[in-house]
């Protein structure tokens, strides 16, 4: 069975995915440094595993960890909305010296496929939903601190899909749209929402007026955790060489339907009072998931199902 290297395997997704390959019965090593995430999310296979703490930045660090290694996914990263604008140029370092640091390990021991971790952000505002993979990515403004996050995907996925050509047996590049569920971190909406409307309730009683970013009509496609990590299996097992490919659903939810059905769990009733975006926002993204489809990738998790995990959590553990 291949020996496979996580780099960012202790947050939310890196887990998640060491969690299934363990399962699956490969030979899985880590490599963390705890910044966002925590080895505690894997406790319950904490034995199954090989945990390498190091910064992704460190080159030494990377290339020691990628020795004796046939597979590399690549999700090291730092994710959630407030980094993009107060470290734009930490998630830049982060994301290109990373990036570089992971392909001169590949290169100096032969690691012969890798998987990188792009996202939905690399679309910005596209301008056909659902999106396909081949819709141009785009950086409309570089002086925007949000496209912090968005540029180092798009940089990343130009350095994989080229030194693919010559140096991979098998080159695969994943955006995740808008991934979910349980202990996600602090950062994202669907913990933020609940949270704040954990906090209101607590003030106002069960109904009450509930401020949001935005009019509550922007949409996005909600995918739960156990699906996501089916789909990186499926590529793992089908994915093309030099391929790129959305996981998430095709299901468009706006903030707004969201909010309520967050609500609806902490039984509560609100009424929505909508505010600025920030600027950059997104107004409206769904993928279109044919292609990896057609791999043999079905999300089965429902929407409702998922929050009810997932807020649950968020009340007992906030």
């Amino acid at each position: 069975m291949n020996k496979i290297l996580i780099t960012g395997g202790t947050g939310f997704l890196g887990s998640a995915l060491t969690r299934k390959l363990i399962k699956k019965g490969y030979t899985v090593s880590v490599f963390d440094n705890d910044s966002r995430g925590t080895v505690n999310r894997l406790k319950d296979v904490r034995d199954d595993f090989e945990l390498i703490k190091g910064d992704i930045r460190d080159s030494d660090a990377v290339l020691k960890a990628l020795k004796n290694k046939d597979i590399v996914f690549h999700l090291a990263y730092i994710n959630g909305t407030e980094f993009f604008y107060s470290k734009p140029e930490l998630v830049l370092e982060v994301g290109v010296k990373g990036m570089m640091n992971v392909l001169d390990g590949c290169l100096k021991h032969n690691v012969s496929e890798i998987f990188l971790a792009s996202s939905s952000e690399v679309y910005h505002q596209p301008s056909l939903l659902p999106t396909p993979e081949t819709i141009p990515m785009i950086i409309p403004d570089p002086k925007n601190p949000r496209f912090s996050y968005s540029g180092g995907k798009i940089i990343s996925e130009l350095l994989v899909l080229h030194y693919g050509k010559k140096y991979f047996k098998r080159a695969v590049v994943f955006r995740p749209h808008n991934v979910y569920g349980p202990d996600m971190g602090y950062e994202h909406v669907i913990p933020q929402l609940a949270l704040r409307m954990k906090e209101f309730q607590k003030k106002h009683g069960n109904t009450f007026t509930f401020p949001i970013q935005g009019s509550g009509r922007e949409t996005r496609a909600y995918i739960y955790i156990d699906d996501f990590t089916k789909g990186l299996l499926v590529l793992l097992k089908n994915g093309k060489h030099e391929e790129i490919y959305n996981i998430g659903t095709d299901i468009e939810t706006s903030i707004g339907d969201l909010a309520n059905k967050i609500s609806l769990i902490l039984n509560c009733k609100i009424k929505i009072k909508p505010s600025k975006l920030l600027s950059g926002s997104t107004t409206r993204r769904c993928p279109d998931i044919k292609k990896i489809t057609k791999l043999g990738f079905k999300p089965v998790v429902s929407l409702d199902e998922g929050l009810k995990k997932t807020v649950n959590w968020y009340s007992k553990h906030g």
